[in-house]
């Protein structure tokens, strides 16, 4: 537990924190536009109030397990961080929170093909389903 800590701490302190603007480029040149019928706004959205925009963002949830990355994707079910997981990713956690978001948009792209869609993420259900997105998207040029 001390060495999951320590390496969490160091990644923290390495982190990414993209732009609005660079992060819609980004999710758009690995297909997310559209993707499963969300648009790109969908996913600036989550990104925004998932981790805003921070590759090493991490956090622990009240039911033991944790959230990863810049889509605060969960060890429960998609990653394995060294506790029982379904693992649906089949990553290791760790594997989240670097600079090489690829990893991490894959795995997003398996969450969203799960029955309950993008709806597997609170802040989606919260802050960015039914409403108007445009501003995620705008002036980016996507």
């Amino acid at each position: 537990m001390r060495s999951l800590v320590f390496l969490l701490l160091v990644a923290v302190a390495n982190a990414k924190i993209y732009q609005r603007c660079e992060w819609a480029q980004i999710l758009k040149s690995h297909g997310m536009d559209g993707y499963r019928g969300y648009s790109l706004a969908d996913w600036v959205c989550l990104s925004q109030w998932e981790s805003s925009y921070n590759t090493r963002a991490t956090n622990r949830n009240s039911n033991g397990s944790n959230d990863y990355g810049i889509f605060q994707i969960n060890s429960r079910w998609w990653c394995s961080d060294g506790t029982r997981t379904s693992n649906a990713c089949n990553i290791e956690c760790s594997q989240l929170l670097t600079d090489d978001v690829s990893v991490a948009i894959n795995c997003a792209k398996r969450v969203v093909r799960d029955p309950n869609g993008m709806g597997a993420w609170v802040a989606w259900r919260d802050h960015c389903k039914n409403r108007d997105l445009s501003s995620y998207v705008a002036g980016c040029g996507v």
